[in-house]
């Protein structure tokens, strides 16, 4: 059985390894290093992110501690800074190095990978137009689509990486921002107003909703907005940005309501949309939905019947835990293994705000809406 698999995230490179261990021949074709968006740009980079923050906030708050520092009397902290290429260089550093890891581990297994872009052709042609230089057809019995996901995008918000930035952005900063506007209160905007808080800057969200982190649970999200709030964080709230602009060195945020918000930078984490532009999918006959994402059933296979998908590009929960999932159990059933569709009611969760807040299950209201009582 031949597979060819279409991104290296931990939806392809988790298939690809089950794949292998069942006699597949394996072919993983990736425009990057394998990890995908999580390993890559997100769940390493920003959790390494938080614990240099949470290294500096803990030299500030040690002697409230009991630690005290020789040659300081009582609560006196030493003389500390934030040296941010230092921190964005070991981001980078341990993104690369786990992003080999899984390189290794793959070839180890046998799987073959080629670096370029694919298209799919027919239900068992992919063509890959190489980094390096020419292309090459791979034929398959099975094709898994793993491209994952992008950082949304407005034409009225255009990012320059240096004032308004995207989530991959953040780690070209040079130093520290001295005020952050952050546009969009969920996991991941507040996982980075966390870091920032830590750092020293001043941060103000934009909430389209009436509070930070609208989707988690009522009660735990607003302990975090308590906390966020006594750290000096500010929140606009009931706010939807209208349009960002660069203006000198300065990030401006306008909004519907006719008001602005002014910072040194401003960063946009509005959510991810799926990467299916230019696979060739409509060609094909793979269906998707509104968003672009690839339309799968409860074994991750597409409308077409040769071709599964996996991870953020099927638009489900866009966490590296479920792609590697649907991964898992795509390759499960194209090669007779005995298979369950994904549990979407029973997924474990953590935001990485501090304190953090993890989940797994339905939430409160949800079980409310199925009459379950809790």
């Amino acid at each position: 059985m031949r597979v060819v698999i279409v991104g290296g995230g931990p939806g392809g490179y988790e298939a690809a390894l089950v794949a292998a261990d069942l006699g597949a021949e394996v072919t993983i074709v990736n425009d990057e290093g394998l990890g995908g968006h999580c390993v890559l740009w997100d769940c390493v980079p920003s959790k390494t992110l938080l614990t240099s923050a949470q290294a500096f906030s803990i030299v500030e708050t040690a002697p409230a501690l009991g630690v005290h520092f020789q040659g300081l009397q009582g609560r006196g902290v030493p003389g500390h800074e934030v040296d941010l290429p230092t921190i964005m260089a070991r981001v980078r550093d341990l993104a690369t190095s786990q992003s080999e890891d899984i390189g290794e581990r793959v070839l180890a297994d046998g799987v073959r990978l080629l670096l370029g872009k694919a298209r799919v052709v027919d239900p068992h042609t992919v063509e890959v137009h190489l980094e390096d230089g020419g292309s090459e057809r791979l034929q398959g019995d099975a094709i898994l689509l793993a491209t994952g996901s992008d950082p949304r995008r407005l034409p009225t918000a255009p990012t320059d990486g240096e004032v308004v930035l995207s989530s991959k952005d953040v780690y070209n900063l040079k130093e520290v921002p001295e005020h952050l506007v952050v546009v969009g209160a969920g996991a991941t905007g507040a996982e980075y107003a966390t870091a920032f808080l830590g750092f020293g800057s001043h941060v103000t969200f934009i909430a389209s909703r009436d509070r930070v982190l609208p989707t988690e649970d009522e009660d735990a999200a607003l302990v975090i907005e308590e906390v966020f709030h006594r750290r000096g964080l500010e929140t606009v709230k009931n706010a939807r940005a209208a349009k960002v602009e660069r203006l000198g060195d300065r990030g401006v945020v306008h909004l519907e309501d006719g008001r602005t918000v002014e910072g040194s930078h401003v960063l946009l984490t509005i959510g991810q949309v799926p990467q299916t532009s230019g696979l060739g999918l409509e060609e094909v006959g793979v269906r998707t939905d509104d968003r672009g994402a690839v339309i799968v059933d409860g074994v991750s296979r597409t409308t077409v019947p040769t071709i599964y998908a996996a991870g953020d590009v099927t638009g489900k929960l866009m966490l590296a835990s479920v792609a590697a999932m649907q991964g898992r159990i795509a390759m499960w059933h194209l090669l007779g293994q005995a298979v369950s569709p994904l549990r979407w009611d029973a997924v474990a969760a953590t935001v990485f705000t501090d304190p953090q807040i993890a989940t797994v299950g339905l939430s409160e209201q949800r079980a409310r809406e199925a009459r379950i009582e809790v």
